[in-house]
């Protein structure tokens, strides 16, 4: 690979706390000091005037569906839509068709990334056999076969019994839980936030205390067993008051919001439109006011998109039939500097590092820096672009995304893993 010569970006690199007009080098996929004259004139120059210079971006949480579910998207196709949206590193959920429950499904999918993916992509392994809640899976042996995490998410662990052992034996071989919090019970049947929008549009309600009572036992058990415990897609007011309130005291969960629930709220669905229809479901004003808060104090940790495709025939259908989720990738940047940047009035330094150093370390990937040494993952893009985003048009194999045909403001123009350009100017490059 050619050595690339950044030029005149504004770069800003949480993790050294570099925010300032200059230069990156990279070479032999890493980020170096200054090159020599000589190198100078023989690299790839590439102009960042007006740019934003980043660590590439990183998302603990994605669906690739692959394997046994690529009619809605394969680890190229959903690959490529991180590189479109800037990231370059990305965490999958094990939800497949075989779930990842054992090594050899994770194997089969490391075949596969190295194949076909154009970004870094990290498998996790179930926290139970077939994602059924009733019988561990094999945790060591997922840890040897290289999972960065355990998760059953889609699913969500019923029995606070099995849950406490899952977390001891996690804890043993050092990998965080991640949970999509759920109490079933509470939620059969249901389709949206339970409250006065539900009762108008006819459907059935799903309350924010099903997920407040899952992240209060999963606080416990992390005070508890001392296990590093992940609370996704948090979209509840009072389950961010129990996260506040368990870190005053130390305890070790981490937790993370998505543009989705931090841009949308529950009066989207007036028109029973499926493409708002995802699990958590988007709640009220005051919830979301109280995501931004929490990712201001610190008690919401990171961002994650909740990447979730399903085909068009998936989700065309009645409101109570189709399946939960959206597009997250593509939209994220765009949405949070929107959010967070120009209503929040939120750093923009502050939001690059809730998407790639914050993200990072939560499963200890070596991932969301610009220092030199560090792997040459950089996401360059425009933050006062205007453009229009279609689904249809962009890198996913499918198109289930409430941003499709709107306006957004911040585009990516640049995204380079290990010192090669995999995405520049709207197209896939690797």
């Amino acid at each position: 690979m050619p050595a690339l010569w950044i030029q005149n970006a504004r770069v800003i690199d949480p993790a050294s706390r570099r925010d300032a007009p200059g230069d990156l080098f990279i070479d032999q996929g890493r980020l170096v000091a200054p090159l020599s004259a000589a190198a100078r004139k023989r690299a790839r120059r590439i102009d960042g005037r007006g740019l934003v210079a980043c660590p590439g971006l990183v998302d603990v949480h994605v669906h690739f569906r692959e394997p046994g579910q690529t009619h809605k998207e394969t680890i190229a196709t959903g690959s490529r839509a991180a590189a479109a949206g800037g990231f370059t590193s990305v965490v999958c959920m094990p939800n497949t068709s075989p779930v990842a429950d054992n090594s050899g499904t994770i194997q089969l999918m490391k075949d596969v990334i190295a194949r076909d993916a154009v970004v870094r992509v990290h498998p996790t392994g179930c926290i139970t056999v077939g994602m059924k809640g009733q019988t561990l899976a094999p945790i060591g042996s997922l840890k040897r076969a290289g999972v960065v995490a355990i998760t059953d998410d889609g699913e969500c662990v019923q029995s606070n019994d099995l849950m406490r052992r899952a977390v001891e034996y996690a804890r043993m071989f050092s990998l965080p839980v991640m949970d999509h919090c759920q109490d079933y019970s509470m939620t059969q049947g249901a389709v949206m936030n339970e409250g006065v929008v539900s009762t108008r549009l006819g459907l059935r309600g799903w309350p924010h205390a099903a997920e407040d009572i899952i992240v209060a036992r999963n606080i416990i058990l992390a005070e508890q067993t001392g296990a590093h415990i992940h609370l996704q897609h948090i979209s509840s007011r009072y389950s961010v008051d129990h996260i506040r309130r368990a870190k005053a005291r130390g305890v070790r969960v981490t937790a993370e919001a998505t543009p989705h629930h931090l841009a949308l709220t529950e009066e989207a669905l007036a028109g029973y439109d499926t493409h708002f229809k995802m699990n958590p479901p988007l709640r009220t004003e005051a919830d979301r006011q109280a995501l931004i808060a929490g990712l201001r104090d610190g008690t919401l940790d990171i961002i994650a998109t909740d990447h979730a495709p399903h085909t068009d025939y998936e989700k065309d259908k009645e409101f109570d039939y189709a399946p939960n989720g959206i597009l997250g990738l593509e939209t994220a940047l765009p949405v949070c500097l929107d959010v967070l940047v120009r209503q929040a009035r939120f750093k923009l330094s502050r939001v690059i590092d809730l998407m790639t150093r914050r993200p990072a370390a939560i499963v200890a990937l070596p991932a969301g820096t610009l220092a030199e040494g560090a792997a040459a993952d950089v996401c360059l893009f425009d933050p006062d672009e205007v453009w229009r985003y279609d689904a249809k048009a962009g890198q996913s194999k499918s198109s289930n995304s409430p941003w499709s045909g709107r306006e957004l403001r911040g585009r990516v123009r640049t995204t380079i893993v290990g010192g090669k350009v995999v995405f520049a100017d709207g197209r896939i490059t690797a």
